[in-house]
């Protein structure tokens, strides 16, 4: 079972762990158990420094592409919520205007 504990490793870390897996010719679990760390967020932080260089698999999203999206789903939420506030507006106002 995993610890409830998540490391935070700085960009500049990530960018070296990277760059070392380019370099040395090893393959990422290698690379990872040098550094002592887990194979897959080594593997993670690898697809998605392939990915921001355009070399991601087809259809694959860059970190400003998830960023993007993200942000336009958060915007679509409160949009979402903005238009049914003044539906619930409309509705009230055209009961009260009937009276």
């Amino acid at each position: 079972m995993g610890s409830k504990y998540t490391k935070r490793f700085t960009e500049e870390f990530k960018r070296d762990a990277i760059a070392l897996v380019d370099s040395s010719g090893k393959t990422v679990t290698a690379v990872a158990r040098d550094l002592g760390i887990s194979s897959e967020s080594l593997r993670g932080w690898y697809r998605r420094a392939k990915a921001d260089r355009g070399e991601g698999a087809p259809g694959e999203l860059t970190t400003a592409e998830r960023e993007e999206l993200r942000r336009l789903r958060r915007q679509n939420i409160e949009q979402t919520k903005t238009i049914e506030v003044l539906r619930k507006a409309a509705v009230f106002f055209a009961k009260e205007s009937d009276r």
